[in-house]
């Protein structure tokens, strides 16, 4: 009987661990949604917009192997498959990714929507580092009092679409260390190269923030260099303060209150995209600089479910041409992650 016992209590024993193992290996699905309205004040003129539908699912096959596959149902009204790799991890801390995500570079292009403290991202998470490509990289976490984390890749520069029939002899690159500094101060330093057009353009990025009872102060300063005077330099700046005020009241929906501002600028910029006669790039984000200050309401914390409420002052240089959605606006945003 005794042994009877035994061996009901160790087969119990192996479904708990079974299960477990199971409950530990089983895909997360996340999810983010930013339902928008903004208002020209200029042109008397608004619209609604569902800015991000990502879907993402997530999770390991064996401890040393994780994956993520994440698409964005609408980004800005299309369709893009956005994350899609196999992270290996053969040794704790070290870890080698291959596929398709964004690569290792700046502070704020690398915030998903969801992270983000603006409505509208930076210009230089929108126009001068938004990099998201195929290819490898390598991650190292160094652990201490002042820990580190530097990671490096090599990618194709095909972007996200010209995958199957993309051959290249060029080697684009992307490396970023990021060192996180005692009472909560960062320092991220970053380097990238890229190839538009069979032209070479070397980008260096610094940026610090500061995060800590309830301030995120943070700076960050973009150059980008493209080789053969296909272009004039660019430099890209981005400055913010956000302070978090926490509700008291446990009954209010209401969790926190965060107003914020941020300044940043840009001048004559462009992706590579249209090419004159002669070879050089054509303008295709004019210089500006802008100002934006607001209120976020987060009815859950962190990042799960916000209110932005943001008004955006754009100021151009003489001749520039405005796009349509880069003029002075309201901006109220509502984010959910699921």
């Amino acid at each position: 009987m005794r042994l009877f016992f035994m061996a009901i209590m160790l087969t119990a024993a192996a479904v708990g661990e079974a299960q477990e193992k199971k409950t530990e290996f089983t895909p997360e699905i996340h999810g983010t949604v930013r339902s928008k309205y903004e208002y020209q004040t200029e042109e008397g003129e608004g619209r609604f917009e569902v800015r991000n539908a990502r879907i993402s699912i997530t999770g390991k096959v064996i401890d040393a192997v994780s994956y993520k596959a994440e698409i964005d149902l609408s980004d800005e009204g299309n369709i893009k498959m956005l994350d899609a790799y196999t992270r290996l991890t053969p040794v704790e801390n070290l870890n080698f990714t291959i596929g398709q995500f964004r690569v290792p570079f700046t502070i704020d292009a690398h915030r998903s929507p969801h992270q983000q403290y603006f409505a509208n991202r930076s210009f230089i998470a929108k126009q001068v580092g938004n990099v998201r490509d195929v290819g490898a990289s390598l991650g190292y976490k160094v652990k201490g009092k002042v820990p580190v984390i530097l990671e490096g890749g090599l990618f194709n520069g095909s972007g996200l679409t010209n995958q199957k029939n993309y051959w290249t002899k060029k080697i684009n690159f992307s490396a970023k260390a990021q060192v996180f500094l005692p009472q909560g101060f960062n320092v991220t330093l970053s380097t990238q190269k890229i190839s538009p057009a069979d032209n070479s353009v070397m980008m260096y990025d610094a940026g610090t923030y500061w995060h800590a009872k309830g301030w995120h102060i943070e700076a960050e300063y973009l150059y980008k260099h493209y080789s053969n005077n296909v272009f004039e330099d660019v430099h890209s700046f981005d400055g913010f303060i956000n302070y978090d005020i926490q509700t008291k009241n446990k009954a209010c929906f209401i969790k926190k209150v965060s107003p914020l501002v941020r300044y940043d600028f840009m001048n004559d910029h462009s992706d590579g995209t249209s090419i004159n006669e002669d070879g050089t790039f054509n303008v295709t984000d004019y210089k500006r600089h802008r100002v934006t200050a607001g209120v976020t309401l987060s009815l859950a914390t962190p990042f799960v479910s916000d209110i932005r409420l943001n008004f955006e002052k754009y100021f151009y240089r003489d001749g520039a041409i405005a796009k349509p959605s880069e003029k002075d606006k309201i901006v109220l945003e509502f984010m959910t992650r699921f």
